[in-house]
């Protein structure tokens, strides 16, 4: 429950992501929880996500934004920038393109914490390493004047759990669903991700996290997440990783405030 002390009346956060649904899958709960305290919360996303097995690409472009303005909505994400780079292609964009329009959102958002993926780029996708890549270089280009950046992970193993616990929905039938999002190897997520320095657990904004991930529905429909209970959501989806970068600013971050900070290596 929120409480007073949790205003954030005044601060600004973007996250930077490649594909629509990756904003609600990584951090969904920081998202909907900045944006309940007062945050404002931005999203540039870089494709349309409109590549995949026997896709109309110019119908499902238009449909994956649509949805994406749908999960924005129930995550309270004030501002949306949806670029026009091809799907799967990122890696192969010229770097300095990339990072100016990742620093064009920057300055014209001027958030105080920029959060993007990992270096696992959660599950080792391309497209996901490359923005990990290009929004260190605009930031790190910053200097300590810059935003604080953050890294997100999932935790190894969650993915994993959550295809178990769908296949205990009786309507799976013999044949649960294993995919998560279109991605079949569940075990990818987080594999070998590096320690977080901030663990947040989501609580009551579990609910607004899954809700926003079936908006998604071409991703969500026949993915393990379209069985998981309210109850498993709650335990499963409610934990996110996050790791301060060493580049950008070096002050303290709102966003440390809503969780547990971890010193990397100190066995907790």
């Amino acid at each position: 429950m929120l409480t007073p002390l949790d205003d954030q009346s005044g601060s600004s956060l973007l996250a930077v992501f490649a594909h629509p649904d990756d904003e609600s899958l990584a951090c969904g709960g920081l998202l909907a929880r900045c944006a309940a305290c007062g945050v404002r919360v931005s999203l540039l996303c870089l494709t349309h996500g409109e590549h995949g097995p026997g896709r109309d690409c110019e119908r499902i472009r238009d449909t994956r934004v649509r949805e994406l303005r749908d999960a924005g909505q129930v995550l309270g994400i004030r501002d949306l920038v949806v670029l026009d780079y091809e799907d799967g292609l990122l890696p192969w964009i010229d770097d300095a393109q990339l990072e100016a329009d990742i620093l064009d959102a920057i300055r014209r958002f001027q958030p105080h914490v920029v959060v993007t993926f990992d270096l696992d780029g959660l599950y080792w996708h391309p497209d996901h390493i490359a923005v990990h890549e290009r929004t260190t270089a605009a930031v790190a280009g910053l200097g300590t004047a810059g935003p604080a950046l953050c890294y997100v992970s999932i935790p190894a193993g969650r993915m994993r759990a959550i295809v178990d616990a769908a296949s205990n929905d009786p309507e799976c039938g013999d044949e649960p669903p294993t995919q998560i999002l279109g991605v079949a190897d569940a075990d990818a997520f987080g594999s070998m991700a590096p320690a977080p320095t901030l663990v947040l657990e989501a609580g009551e904004f579990t609910g607004r996290k899954l809700a926003a991930l079936r908006c998604h529905r071409t991703q969500f429909d026949g993915s393990a997440l379209e069985h998981l209970s309210a109850r498993d959501a709650t335990r499963l989806l409610g934990t996110e990783h996050y790791r301060r970068a060493e580049v950008g600013s070096r002050g303290d971050v709102f966003i440390e405030r809503f969780g547990t900070t971890i010193t990397v290596g100190d066995g907790t």
